[in-house]
């Protein structure tokens, strides 16, 4: 298939330019490039795990060309072995996305590989992130159509990618939006707008399971608005999945569905954000076998926030597939330049809560024990698996100086999220401070607190950054678990760092340790072991 595509290409283009006319636009070339590489050390306190190649290597580079209606792309991947912390299954190199597309008013459709959403993701998302390991891109058949203005449609068949191969699963989606406002003239400029759409996704996979009675063709559905109304929003999507036995829900028979709700209002200065989740025995994966972050077709956004700094995201949470119920609320308010409590430049505070609960689940009096449980719709278990409050205030004290200032309580179920532990209640504290010395060079210090009582105890962490812009920057950072109930194991936890710019590309030095723990982004998790050593990271755009 990968020979195929890519002597299509070969034929394909060089065709197209011969025919276009002599005012034929010109062709464009882009793509970027990444390449991370460690050297392992040992350490046995961190307990640390040196490969026998001694260094490992994760790397890309995308490539895409566009041609008046078509375009074509690749990405070269390379794996020589794996980073540690990311799936062995990656071990190797290959061209594992490769697509052709062509795009006019109204259609566009695209064979090889391809990403892509339905609504929120309920029911189908493709997409990658490289720094989680993750990527479940399709490769088939996707097309998108607008007959008429404010009316899309959206279909695709395909297959899912695992490493650098397909899983067996063949997956068949169907999507339409229709946006009101854009239908209909006299609604265009209209202060209140409206969206309504819909999708339809099944996955086909061969029953040779010798225990079960498989359905081979499962099948879900959603339906989504989003309502606008000046500087208010409403958005909602509820979904739906018929019985689909797996590795993840214990190979039960029961019913998934899935709801989701966001809020947005800002009026002047301030602003507020509500959002709110329930979901049950949403597990969708093209490969009932499937586990981690493998094969999955859907994707059940987290209602929790993404911190940035490396103490107040040491406990983030996974989004649990078999079932959660949570909610957020953000309050931000920018306190008016030149008053007491804004300063000269002003103040901008943000209130942040979310909070998560299993869902209720009866599990006696079932008629047939496959279904697993019985419960009922949007209710909610009193067992709590996450709970984070933090309040953030940014100001700038002067044309050189501008601060940050955090403080989080987070309560942590790690027994439920992990499958070890129990809860783990912590205090952390981040104190980010800037100060431009003279023309392009600015120096910044950031300290981090973290206290708690379970798991590994108290963190302290430093790091002094200093800039020389627009090409250099030089960092020294310290973690130290300076709590930690065994003495032998408050380790200092230091990074040493550089980097250069230049137009699109970059470079960074970097020699210390990496502590054990996770990383997330959306609810999406991996897991971050213990390493010592020197790496480097190279980038480029073009």
């Amino acid at each position: 298939m990968r020979k195929i595509f890519l002597l299509s290409l070969i034929i394909i283009l060089p065709m197209v330019a011969m025919a276009q006319k002599q005012d034929r636009p010109k062709g464009r070339l882009s793509g970027n490039f990444n390449m991370e590489a460690w050297y392992y050390l040992k350490d046995s306190v961190i307990g640390t795990n040196v490969p026998p190649e001694k260094t490992l290597m994760n790397g890309y580079a995308n490539f895409r060309y566009d041609y008046g209606n078509f375009t074509a792309g690749m990405r070269f991947e390379g794996y020589l072995n794996t980073l540690q912390g990311f799936e062995k299954g990656y071990d190797g190199t290959g061209i594992p996305y490769r697509f052709l597309s062509y795009k006019n008013e109204e259609l566009e459709f695209t064979v090889g590989n391809f990403y892509e959403q339905f609504g929120n993701g309920l029911v189908l998302r493709a997409w990658e992130d490289k720094n989680l390991g993750y990527d479940n891109a399709f490769e088939g058949i996707h097309v998108k159509y607008n007959p008429y203005k404010g009316v899309y449609f959206k279909g695709l068949y395909g297959k899912q990618r695992v490493f650098f191969d397909l899983g067996e699963g063949i997956v068949r989606g169907f999507d339409g939006e229709i946006n009101i406002n854009q239908l209909f003239d006299t609604l265009k400029y209209a202060k209140t707008r409206f969206i309504i759409g819909g999708s339809i996704v099944s996955k086909y996979q061969k029953d040779e399971n010798v225990q079960y009675n498989l359905p081979e063709n499962v099948a879900s559905f959603a339906g989504r608005f989003n309502f606008q109304h000046g500087m208010f929003s409403l958005k909602g999507e509820y979904a739906h999945k018929v019985n689909d036995p797996s590795a993840d829900n214990g190979m039960i028979y029961k019913d998934g569905d899935a709801l989701l709700v966001n809020s947005t209002w800002s009026k002047g200065s301030f602003g507020a954000m509500l959002s709110g989740k329930w979901v049950d025995n949403m597990s969708f994966r093209s490969d009932y076998q499937a586990v981690d972050k493998n094969l999955l077709i859907n994707y059940l956004p987290a209602v929790t926030q993404n911190h940035t700094y490396a103490l107040t995201a040491m406990y983030p949470y996974a989004t649990q597939l078999t079932g959660e119920a949570g909610a957020q609320g953000e309050f931000y308010y920018r306190i008016k330049r030149k008053t007491a409590l804004g300063g000269k430049y002003g103040t901008l505070i943000t209130l942040n809560y979310s909070r998560v609960h299993d869902i209720e689940r009866n599990r006696e009096g079932l008629e047939n024990d496959t279904l697993g449980y019985k419960d009922k719709f949007l209710a909610i278990s009193d067992d709590l698996l996450y709970d984070d409050f933090n309040l953030k205030i940014e100001r700038k004290f002067s044309r050189k100086l501008k601060g940050t200032f955090i403080g989080q309580y987070v309560s942590y179920n790690k027994q439920f999220i992990e499958g070890k532990g129990g809860i783990v209640y912590a205090k952390a504290g981040v104190l980010d401070l800037s100060y431009r010395i003279k023309r392009r060079h600015s120096i910044r210090l950031e300290q981090q607190l973290l206290m708690t009582e379970q798991d590994r105890g108290d963190w302290y962490s430093v790091m002094l950054e200093y800039t020389i812009s627009p090409h250099w920057f030089f960092s020294i950072m310290d973690q130290y678990n300076y709590g930690n109930d065994h003495k032998d194991l408050r380790v200092h936890y230091y990074t040493l760092s550089m980097g250069y710019n230049k137009g699109g590309n970059r470079v960074q030095l970097n020699f210390g340790k990496q502590r054990e723990g996770i990383v997330c982004v959306g609810g999406v998790c991996r897991q971050v072991p213990s390493a010592y050593g020197a790496y480097v990271t190279l980038t480029s755009t073009f």
